[in-house]
């Protein structure tokens, strides 16, 4: 799909992206250097370990519940946007081109963001940078890097549990060969397929509340292989924590009645809910 073309946004639950600026051998060195990463021995990986109480580094997720349940997986999380947040203590120098790799992916991803956003808007008729303005100067891109063992007992085990994203938007970059991630419709889990050279499209929290709605945040789970191991890579689209997120006022009429509160920091609360398997969207609801 062609991100230029708004209206193919409309009711937007996941869409695979094409065309969008990064070649094929781009993408697959991101995945080999995430590889060659989480391949490296502990004591090497461990230097980039995350810390008490902190999000960003490598592991597995805080605890915050005796009852959380863990997902079968390790990642790397690391803010890659704006350059001022940047901590360096975190983002790995072996291997030797893992951070020029990242700030270039970074780059591409938002621009490709802003247009994803402006496409979404022109798609209900708004202005094109209404979801921008919306979501305030001091966005932040948050990378999550994954990666899925293989697992003895999948189907006792989840790669990441059920939950829908606390961003706006998400840009997945799945592994080039093995699938695993699902989302929930109705009742029913799907497969989402593995698409040569694309990136997939997710809505968060975020763009449900502002959109009012319209655009639906899927819930969508990590399934674990028995035989083969999996690697990805999300890139989260986040406001700025400051700003007051809210249903667009365009988007609001006797038809269609405000459907969610006025929430700020919402990622905040997202880490809080998500830890104990809920939604925070529970909570932004009317």
């Amino acid at each position: 799909m062609d991100f230029n073309h708004g209206a193919a946004f409309r009711f937007l639950v996941f869409k695979q992206v094409v065309n969008h600026g990064m070649s094929a051998e781009f993408l697959d060195e991101i995945r080999r250097l995430a590889k060659q990463f989480f391949d490296l021995p502990m004591e090497e990986k461990s230097k980039y370990s995350r810390e008490e109480d902190e999000i960003e580094g490598y592991g597995n997720d805080m605890i915050l519940s005796n009852q959380q349940i863990l997902d079968w997986t390790d990642r790397l999380y690391l803010t890659v946007y704006p350059k001022e947040s940047h901590r360096f203590k975190y983002w790995p120098t072996n291997p030797e081109r893992f951070r020029a790799v990242l700030h270039e992916y970074t780059a591409n991803v938002k621009l490709l963001s802003e247009k994803i956003l402006k496409a979404m808007a022109i798609s209900l008729d708004l202005n094109e940078d209404s979801f921008i303005k919306q979501y305030g100067e001091e966005v932040k891109l948050d990378a999550r890097f994954n990666f899925y063992p293989r697992c003895r007992n999948p189907d006792l085990v989840l790669g990441v549990k059920p939950h829908a994203d606390g961003s706006a938007i998400t840009i997945l970059l799945q592994d080039e060969e093995v699938e695993g991630l699902q989302f929930l419709n109705g009742n029913e889990w799907f497969n989402a397929p593995i698409v040569p050279g694309a990136l997939l499209i997710n809505v968060g929290d975020q763009a449900e509340i502002t959109s009012n709605g319209i655009f639906k945040s899927p819930v969508h789970r990590v399934l674990t292989n028995s035989e083969r191991e999996r690697i990805s890579l999300a890139v989260f689209y986040l406001p700025d924590w400051e700003k007051e997120i809210e249903p667009l006022e365009k988007l609001i009429d006797e038809t269609r009645p405000r459907l969610y509160k006025t929430v700020k920091n919402f990622v905040g609360l997202y880490f809080q809910y998500y830890q104990q398997g809920q939604r925070p969207m529970e909570a932004a609801r009317i």
